[in-house]
């Protein structure tokens, strides 16, 4: 897999640092809704709202467009892969890390044949 460019990523996990933009994400994962009805899912202004899917659209995790007077949204599946692959490559290189202490300290607790008596 290529290598994730860092501000690409930083993006990712600073829109999804939010809880409202985290559930705008679920929201819209499952179908294209207008910012307006989105917004009244939340005690906030359609202005706030707004904001929020700025900060999603910025970082690649939605796409917007305009319908006649309605802006849509939708998630970016894609961009959702690619972050979801950049987790397991950082959980996979923890394991790898995890397995070599282990096989380290197993090392240190099996007696090597110099140990035995004669």
């Amino acid at each position: 897999m290529q290598r994730i460019d860092d501000d690409r990523a930083d993006a990712w996990f600073g829109a999804l640092s939010d809880r409202t933009r985290r559930d705008i994400l679920r929201r819209v994962l499952t179908h294209e809704q207008s910012v307006s009805s989105l917004a009244r899912n939340y005690p906030m202004s359609l202005t706030a709202v707004q904001k929020h899917v700025t900060v999603l659209e910025r970082a690649g995790l939605i796409t917007r467009r305009r319908s006649g007077r309605e802006t849509l949204a939708r998630g970016a599946a894609g961009t959702l892969r690619t972050a979801s692959q950049l987790l397991a490559e950082l959980e996979h290189g923890r394991r790898e890390h995890i397995a070599r202490i282990d096989e380290l300290l197993e090392a240190e607790h099996t007696p090597s044949p110099d140990d035995s008596d004669p």
